[in-house]
């Protein structure tokens, strides 16, 4: 694989528990975890970071937390047409695609490299480059950050990780 330029994750399963919490008005939350913002700022200076979602009903409060509190875009995209949407947008070699659901398989297949939680769908396991060993929503995207820093980018080891990129993070929690 080319050295990557952009990595775009599915919200749903992925930053999130999968969860939706209703009541009788609808869609009211989505169980984000810890960690996982911290491990995005180690790696956004090497790649661009994008989120899509395919949950039109609970796109606000996806876009609360990734746009308004994160600061990173986030787009709608149906879970089937997400590698043409990539397509359209960026060269599919370049991709880091991170996805648990039945048809991020798909998307997996054609990009350069591919990552799952643990508790993803089976196959789509099975397609993934890299399953991490935490599950959606419980620090999956800060070990699959660790991961493409140590893969792409020539740390040896997390410790030089977290040390060499302590001072740009504690100064983005302040401000």
């Amino acid at each position: 694989m080319a050295l990557p330029k952009i990595f775009i994750l599915d919200v749903d399963g992925v930053l999130t528990s999968g969860s939706f919490f209703y009541s009788k008005e609808g869609k009211l939350l989505k169980l984000f975890g810890p960690d996982d913002n911290d491990g995005l700022k180690l790696i956004n200076q090497n790649l661009e970071i994008v989120f899509i979602t395919g949950d039109k009903k609970g796109f606000e409060i996806s876009r609360k937390r990734i746009v308004d509190d994160m600061g990173y875009p986030l787009f709608l995209v149906s879970t089937i047409n997400r590698i043409d949407w990539i397509q359209k947008r960026y060269n599919p070699d370049e991709v880091i695609y991170m996805g648990d659901g039945i048809f991020d398989s798909i998307v997996m297949r054609k990009v350069g490299y591919s990552i799952s939680p643990s508790n993803a769908d089976e196959y789509t396991k099975k397609c993934a480059d890299f399953i991490t060993k935490r599950s959606g929503g419980d620090r999956a995207v800060a070990e699959a950050c660790i991961h493409i820093l140590m893969k792409f980018y020539g740390f040896s080891d997390r410790a030089k990780i977290i040390n060499n990129n302590f001072k740009d993070i504690s100064e983005a929690w302040v401000g």
